[in-house]
C-alpha cells in the first residue's frame, strides 16, 4: 500500500474502513481533557462499552435468585463457561472441546506443565527464548526444580544472534536439533512480549515432534492479535491472558488450550471437581473421571462476573471475523511503521519488519533520553508502554485504533526527536 504522511491521508483511509464503527463499541481514556490515542491494547485491552450490562446482569441473577442462579440465571452459571468453546476456538485455530477459560495465565502454565513435562534421565530439557516474559522464566525454572533438576543444565535458551534484534527460525531449528536426545519440552511464546516478533510456532511444532519433544506456547500477545491454527499445527498445548487483545479486563480470566489426542485418563494431570464427568459430578465420589476434552485441566467452577466481561468482548470478535482484524492490523501497523520510517531519526524499530512476522505491535528503541521521552508521549496525549532500558512499544489495535490516531503518534513522536 502506498502510504502518505498527510491528516488528510489518514482520515480517508478511516473513511472507507470497515471496522470504524467498533471504535463507538469501546471505552477511550482521556487525556488532557481529549481521547487519548491508546497504543497499549497489548498491554491492557480497552473496555468494551457492553461489559457494564453484561456484569449487571449476574449481579441481579444473583441479587433475586441467590443459589438458584447456578441454574435458573439468564446464562446459567453451571455451564457459564461453555459459551466460551466456540468463540475461542475460532480465536486460536482449534476445535471447541480443545479449548476452555479457566484461571490466570501463569496458574494454567503450571497446570499444563504438570501433564506434559514428565522429565526423565534421558530427557529432561526445556528450550525456550531468551528474555521470555518474567512469569514464563519463573514458571519453568520452579518446574524444573520441583523435579529436582538444575535449571542451568535444563533450560535451553535461544536468543539473537549478535547484533540483531530477534531470533532466527533457523537458529530455533538448529537448538532443538542438537538436544534433540535430551529434549523434553520445547515452551515459547508465541509472540516475544518485548521485540514483537512472532515466532513460527508451525515450524517450530515440527521441529520439536520430530525430535521426540512435546511442543507449548505462551500466547498471551498472539490470541487476538495474530494467525494462529493450534490444532492444524499440531501444537500439544498452549495458554493466554483475556486483558491484552482480549479486552477483558485486567486479570480477566485466562484461556488453554490442548490437542485432542491428549484427553483421557492416560494423562497426569492435578485434578478439580470440575473437571470430573458431568454425568456423574453430583454424586460426589472418589475417583477423578476427567471430561474427555480440554475442560478436564478446570479444577473449579467458573469465576462468572470475570467471564461476564469476557463474554462482552468476544462478542465482538464473533461479530467482526479474525481475517477483518487481520486486515486492518497490517495496514495500521504498516502505517505506522512508514511514518516511523519516514520522521523519526533518533529510534530504531526492534520488531521484524516482514508482516508476517509480527501482529499490531512496533517496539521502538530510543537512542537517548528515552524515559523523557516517554513521559512526554502522555503529556501529548498518547498511551504507549515502556520498558527498560530504552524501548516504548506502541500497539494499534483494529478494533478501536484509527489511522488517525496512527498519524497523530507519528506527528507526536516526531516532535521529540
Amino acid at each position: 500500500m502506498n502510504y502518505e504522511n498527510s491528516l488528510d491521508f489518514a482520515k480517508s483511509l478511516d473513511e472507507t474502513d470497515g471496522l470504524r464503527e467498533y471504535r463507538r463499541r469501546f471505552h477511550i481514556p482521556e487525556l488532557n481533557g481529549q481521547e487519548a490515542v491508546y497504543f497499549c491494547g497489548n498491554s491492557l485491552g480497552l473496555q468494551p462499552i457492553a461489559v457494564q450490562g453484561k456484569i449487571e446482569q449476574e449481579l441481579e441473577d444473583w441479587a433475586k435468585l441467590g443459589v438458584y442462579g447456578h441454574f435458573e440465571a439468564a446464562n446459567p452459571w453451571y455451564s457459564y463457561h461453555e459459551m466460551f468453546s466456540e468463540p475461542l476456538s475460532r480465536i486460536v485455530g482449534a476445535l471447541p472441546g480443545e479449548v476452555v477459560a479457566m484461571n490466570a495465565l501463569t496458574v494454567n502454565i503450571h497446570l499444563l506443565f504438570v501433564s506434559f513435562y514428565r522429565p526423565t534421565a534421558e530427557r529432561y530439557k526445556i528450550i525456550c527464548e531468551a528474555n521470555a516474559f518474567p512469569s514464563d522464566q519463573y514458571a519453568i525454572e520452579s518446574q524444573v526444580k520441583m523435579h529436582g533438576l538444575n535449571p542451568a543444565d535444563s533450560i535451553v535458551e535461544v536468543a539473537p544472534r549478535e547484533g540483531e534484534d530477534w531470533v532466527r527460525h533457523e537458529d530455533i531449528v538448529a537448538t532443538i536439533d542438537e538436544h534433540r536426545d535430551s529434549l523434553a519440552l520445547v515452551f515459547m511464546g508465541g509472540v516475544h512480549y518485548y521485540t514483537g516478533q512472532k515466532f513460527d510456532m508451525e515450524g517450530i511444532t515440527k521441529a520439536g515432534h520430530d525430535a521426540g519433544a512435546i511442543v507449548g506456547f505462551d500466547l498471551a500477545h498472539a490470541a487476538g492479535n495474530v494467525e494462529l491454527s493450534l490444532h492444524n499445527w499440531n501444537v500439544d498445548f498452549a495458554a493466554w491472558c483475556s486483558y491484552k487483545y482480549l479486552n477483558s479486563g485486567s486479570g480477566g480470566v485466562a484461556g488453554a488450550y490442548v490437542h485432542e489426542r491428549h484427553f483421557g485418563e492416560g494423562v497426569l494431570r492435578l485434578a478439580g471437581w470440575w473437571g470430573h464427568n458431568k454425568e456423574t459430578r453430583f454424586r460426589m465420589e472418589k475417583g477423578f473421571e476427567p471430561i474427555a476434552s480440554a475442560e478436564a485441566w478446570q479444577l473449579s467452577n467458573a469465576p462468572v462476573l470475570a467471564m461476564a466481561a469476557h463474554k462482552a468482548s468476544l462478542d465482538v470478535f464473533s461479530e467482526v471475523g479474525m481475517q477483518k482484524l487481520f486486515d486492518k492490523r497490517d495496514k495500521l501497523t504498516g502505517y505506522l511503521e512508514y511514518l516511523l520510517a519516514n520522521n523519526a531519526v533518533e529510534l530504531d524499530v526492534i520488531t521484524p519488519t516482514d508482516p508476517r512476522e509480527r501482529g499490531c505491535q512496533l517496539s521502538i528503541a530510543l537512542k537517548s533520553n528515552g524515559k523523557q521521552r516517554h513521559e512526554e508521549l502522555r503529556k501529548s496525549g498518547v498511551v504507549a508502554d515502556w520498558r527498560e532500558p530504552n524501548v516504548i512499544r506502541v500497539a494499534p489495535v483494529p478494533l478501536y485504533n484509527s489511522f488517525e490516531d496512527v498519524f497523530k503518534f507519528g506527528q507526536i513522536i516526531t516532535s521529540k526527536s
